[in-house]
């Protein structure tokens, strides 16, 4: 599938579903949602690009290699696990915290970390995946 429409229209395609992965991702901790589902469709994203484009370019436009996003992912959300414990809670109690960002007050918390962690898990080993079966089925 390497035509010249969908070579154009997948750059757009691919930018608007990954803000919708980011929103799926943020507003999952409180209705339907969350950092797994947002990382389904981020990665079905970078197959989608990979499909137009190539594994290579996909590989470049990263700038990290899936698996390295996945481990930043999986550090994510084992330290928002474990700072409940530094707090001297039981492990994976949610904390909140609410700074002053430019005169709004914003809320931070481990269920939010633990939620991006997934994300990122789920995102660059899925993502890992694709590419793989992309480029053996001659998507190099």
């Amino acid at each position: 599938m390497n035509t010249i429409i969908f070579r154009t229209v997948s750059p757009v395609l691919v930018a608007l579903t990954l803000l919708f992965s980011a929103f799926v991702t943020l507003r999952g901790h409180n209705e339907p949602g969350g950092g797994f589902i947002g990382g389904l469709i981020a990665a079905s994203a970078f197959a989608l690009y990979g499909l137009s484009h190539g594994v290579p370019t996909v590989r470049r436009a990263l700038r990290f290699h899936p698996m390295e996003i996945a481990g930043f992912g999986l550090l994510l959300a084992g330290g928002a696990g474990l700072l409940s414990i530094v707090f001297a809670r039981p492990f994976l109690t949610g904390l909140w915290t609410f700074p002053s960002v430019l005169g709004v007050e914003v809320a931070l918390s481990t269920p939010l970390f633990f939620d991006l962690g997934v994300y990122f898990v789920v995102t660059g080993t899925m993502t890992s995946i694709a590419l793989a079966l992309e480029a053996r089925e001659g998507g190099v």
